[in-house]
């Protein structure tokens, strides 16, 4: 179970590297219907509730694949 998260960990790592040092389309994260942002003098809060949906989603996707191509 230790080496699956260390490899899922690393795999997020290599991810967000490749995320952050090209030119991403992925600019509509973040800015869906149903994330709230609240920007005020002084105050900014994000709370990206329907990316975060749909990132669970295609995690538990992937976990199941995984499980599944296992047996």
């Amino acid at each position: 179970m230790a080496k699956v998260v260390i490899y899922i960990g690393s795999l997020l790592v290599v991810i967000g590297c490749i995320m952050y040092f090209t030119n991403s389309n992925l600019n509509w994260f973040g800015k869906l219907p149903g994330d709230i942002r609240i920007e005020k003098p002084g105050f900014t809060f994000f709370m990206p509730i329907t990316s975060m949906v749909i990132l669970s989603v295609f995690i538990s996707l992937l976990i199941w694949m995984y499980r599944k191509f296992l047996e």
